[in-house]
């Protein structure tokens, strides 16, 4: 795949287009069978978009944490932030 034309390199485009593609599926999942808001273990009603936008923040934030604790790749922030965005989603 060549993405020179925006100095792109394949990690950056597949992030992207994983977060352009969880959007597409919410939407279409919000239009089949709309949210209802639910109170789980965080501290204030959610539906499925506030929870998967608050995962998508604390991935953010664990992956920040993980550059400034140590100089290991990020495979590691990164399966930690899929089991915390699980957790959100299911859970929160």
């Amino acid at each position: 795949m060549n993405f020179e034309w925006m100095a792109w390199t394949l990690p950056t485009a597949l992030f992207f287009t994983g977060i352009a593609s969880m959007l597409v599926l919410m939407t279409v999942w919000e239009l089949v069978s709309p949210t209802v808001e639910a109170k789980g273990f965080l501290p204030m009603r959610t539906t499925r978009g506030d929870r998967l936008f608050i995962g998508l923040l604390g991935s953010a934030f664990i992956h920040l944490g993980w550059l400034a604790a140590t100089d290991a790749a990020l495979w590691g922030a990164f399966g930690v932030s899929l089991v915390w965005t699980a957790l959100v989603i299911r859970f929160g």
